[in-house]
């Protein structure tokens, strides 16, 4: 059979807007797929709902579509998005109305299910469904298919397994339209955006990838024709380790070995995925809760010229007092001064109080108006960013596994038919896979103390709480000596922020890629904003840029 060309359009709620333009007119798709939601969206999505219960959805995906339908059902695409949010029933409905307003004869299923009792003081709670629902939609003849919370992958492994006919207990070829899924679901993470060797491409406006899977579950990561950014092995490894852990990465529909991976160069912007082994899925589904935490205000004080250390000493006790209330008290300073600098921005540093509580009182007008008064009575040069402003809710996102029994995921025809979908009957309880053997050292010599990015890539993320650092080699020299030089204390030592919490280290040899899980690094998610990067993003970065005694031989 000819591969399925599955493209996406989406990497999260407010991506590229006219990317579902581009995708549809820029070459050959049989399925294009857009992934809308997040942790934090959904906690977006629930306070959307809670003003208006018609809403719940991505309206941007809405809009989109009042070109993007007829650019669809002209080329006979079929549409397969998440952006159903809360409400997959009523984006569906919106749908149809909008396609009888153009006059398009398409058809428009949803899956239903994912949706779970909240718990006391929760917004929503949901668990993460796979594509067998999207490819009961496909089969009955649906164009375009919108789900609630469903994994991101099966945005892909749905219309895979619809078009090849796979069973539940297709593991392979399922685990290698997972791969293919994670690849395609962050959109031009895989053509070179955000990647930590950017300027090897160019990545000014980078193209959204698409897949051809085989029957087989092989799959090829390619792009359109003349659009920007590169697909490459060092994009699609960068993608691979983005947001994972260990060698097991579990879904709904299969577990997918990802030391199982092997990437190989295709052809101009074309990598293979082979050899991917699946097993059967684990026997518990994961949720997520989202619920608010409390509230939030913070204020930048700006710190000029001398005396750094001595003005944000002064500031933190004028604020003691002020303070003495509230439940979570967080202060940064950033030391972006210069010596001598010649602009008074190069100048100044920037100290950084974030404060939370269960009470807005405590972190409004108390907080706010204590900063304020230290206008005239404080350090010399005192101005803040922005006036402090009115407290804010912040969110809290729990991850928490469910019996697969209490959840029922349901498609929703076109013709308006509901059908159970069935839960796969085979599961496997999920253990660590023990660490491969390592590749020989490099034989002793010279080295110099170095950049760690130099020799190394790296990309890092965030789940719930915790944050992942995946790091690879692209020679076989850097990989037998990074394989042997970041362990998990070296890895502590490199990022002091860690050195309290529980670190992982998973070796991915195919990959010639290390990943470290770091535990409760972001305390409580992205949506609670209590630290300075939320969402780990750069803390790849931080560690490329720390120094460390590298042989001079890969130099």
């Amino acid at each position: 059979m000819k591969p399925l060309r599955i493209g996406n359009a989406s990497g999260f709620y407010g991506d590229r807007f006219d990317a579902v333009r581009d995708m549809l007119t820029g070459g050959e798709l049989d399925v294009l797929t857009g992934d809308y939601l997040a942790e934090l969206t959904l906690l977006i999505l629930g306070r959307d709902r809670l003003k208006d219960p018609s809403l719940g959805y991505a309206k941007t995906f809405l809009r989109q579509m009042e070109e993007g339908l007829g650019l669809a059902h002209e080329r006979g695409v079929r549409i397969v998005t998440n952006a159903g949010g809360l409400n997959p029933a009523g984006l569906a409905g919106a749908l149809r109305e909008l396609a009888g307003r153009l006059g398009l004869p398409v058809r428009v299923a949803h899956v239903e299910g994912d949706r779970l009792p909240t718990p006391p003081g929760a917004l929503a709670a949901h668990a993460y469904l796979g594509g067998a629902g999207i490819a009961a939609c496909l089969e009955a003849g649906a164009d375009v298919v919108v789900t609630g919370r469903v994994t991101d992958a099966a945005l892909v492994t749905g219309p895979a397994a619809a078009h090849f006919g796979w069973g539940p207990d297709a593991y392979d070829a399922l685990a290698g339209a997972v791969v293919a899924g994670h690849v395609l679901e962050c959109g031009t993470q895989a053509t070179g955006g955000n990647h930590p060797h950017f300027t090897r491409y160019d990545v000014r406006r980078p193209g959204f990838p698409l897949a051809e899977v085989h029957a087989d579950g092989t799959a090829v990561i390619t792009k359109h024709p003349g659009t920007g950014g590169a697909v490459d092995p060092a994009t699609v490894t960068a993608q691979l380790l983005y947001e994972t852990a260990g060698a097991r990465y579990a879904g709904p529909d299969v577990t997918a070995r990802l030391d199982t991976v092997r990437l190989t160069q295709d052809g101009p912007d074309r990598v293979r995925i082979s050899g991917v082994r699946g097993e059967a899925p684990p026997p518990t589904l994961k949720a997520g809760v989202n619920r608010l935490g409390g509230w939030r205000n913070e204020v930048v004080f700006v710190l000029t010229g001398l005396d750094i250390d001595a003005k944000a000493r002064l500031v933190r006790e004028q604020l003691a007092h002020a303070l003495g209330r509230t439940a979570h008290v967080r202060w940064e300073l950033v030391r972006t001064d210069r010596e001598d600098a010649d602009t008074e921005e190069t100048a100044s540093a920037l100290l950084r109080l974030v404060v939370r509580d269960d009470d807005p009182d405590v972190v409004g007008r108390a907080f706010s108006g204590a900063a304020v008064e230290l206008a005239l009575g404080s350090y010399p040069g005192f101005h803040v960013t922005a006036p402090p402003a009115e407290p804010a809710p912040y969110g809290v996102f729990e991850a928490v596994y469910v019996d697969p029994a209490d959840v029922t995921q349901t498609a929703v025809l076109p013709d308006g038919r509901r059908v159970d979908i069935a839960h796969p009957a085979r599961t496997r309880a999920l253990e660590p896979v023990p660490e491969p053997p390592l590749p020989p050292p490099l034989p002793p010599g010279p080295t110099r103390r170095a950049p760690l990015g130099l020799v190394a890539g790296a990309r890092s993320g965030d789940k719930g709480g915790d944050a992942n650092v995946g790091v690879w080699a692209e020679t076989d020299g850097a990989w037998r000596w990074l394989a042997h030089t970041l362990t998990v204390e070296h890895f502590r030592a490199l990022l002091p922020e860690t050195r309290a919490l529980a670190v992982a280290r998973h070796v991915l040899p195919n990959l010639r890629a290390l990943n470290f899980t770091v535990t409760g690094l972001l305390g409580e998610g992205v949506a609670a904003q209590a630290r300075f990067d939320p969402q780990a993003k750069a803390l790849g970065e931080w560690l490329r840029a720390r120094h460390t005694d590298i042989p001079e031989a890969l130099l």
